[in-house]
């Protein structure tokens, strides 16, 4: 039984870090009367050895993310889960759902459910890693049903990414996308940069949809309360609010 009621329900997040910005930001973007109940991971050095190796302490923070009783329970970071694969990630979530008995709905997840929204087929994508892990990330989405054009990474220290400009960032998706498109959509991986201010300019710029995990994470928690409400200044999935694709 939920134990703490808010007007729409209260989301529990696991956090994959202790890095400021991103909560803040998801908090900020939705509305009122919905509840958020932070949990915590200590993910450091953003390897896939050490993303295969917290989805133990993942469940953990679901159980006490269930025991507390939210509505909803969202683990965020979606390395972890793609280097799972698309199938496997599937398969623990509805495990965990039988489990727990409250629905569970991962980072990753969020970003595939958006782009089918956004009528994305072919996508081009950008993160903030290098070499094997982009080809990790592309093969999740490419098994998910979509064309991966490119998953370019740029290079910087994991604990240093939230330094990057996001004029940096703009430039480097405006390169890539010119370079490998056109494309139905370009996808941000992951919400360690601080990129929310380069959403609208790419979309104006590029005449395509940008999916960005902090609005794929608000527009999904609105999906499943229920909640009926469009944010402009952000991209076009919180502006068109589209519904979810079954």
């Amino acid at each position: 039984m939920t134990r703490f009621r808010s007007t729409y329900g209260t989301v529990g997040v696991v956090k994959p870090t202790y890095r400021p910005g991103s909560l803040e930001e998801f908090i900020r973007l939705l509305p009122e009367g919905v509840g958020v109940i932070p949990l915590f991971l200590d993910i450091q050095r953003g390897t896939r050895d050490e993303f295969e190796s917290v989805i133990g302490a993942i469940e953990k923070q679901v159980a006490k993310l269930a025991e507390i009783g939210v509505d909803l329970i969202h683990p965020e970071g979606a390395p972890p889960f793609m280097t799972l694969g698309a199938q496997q990630e599937r398969e623990r979530v509805e495990a965990w759902q039988r489990t727990y008995g409250i629905p569970v709905v991962t980072a990753s997840q969020t970003q595939v459910e958006a782009m089918r929204a956004l009528g994305m087929r072919r996508i081009v994508g950008v993160t903030y890693f290098t070499g094997e892990l982009n080809d990790v990330f592309a093969k999740y989405f490419a098994d998910s049903g979509f064309e991966v054009l490119a998953m370019e990474g740029v290079k910087v220290p994991f604990e240093d990414v939230g330094r990057l400009s996001s004029t940096e960032v703009h430039m480097l998706v405006r390169d890539t996308y010119r370079r490998v498109g056109p494309a139905d959509g370009i996808y941000l991986l992951g919400s360690g940069w601080r990129t929310l201010d380069i959403i609208e300019p790419l979309e104006r710029e590029l005449g395509v949809p940008v999916v960005h995990a902090v609005p794929a994470r608000v527009w999904a928690v609105q999906q499943r309360f229920h909640i009926d409400r469009r944010l402009s200044g952000y991209g076009r999935l919180l502006v068109d609010a589209p519904a979810l694709v079954a």
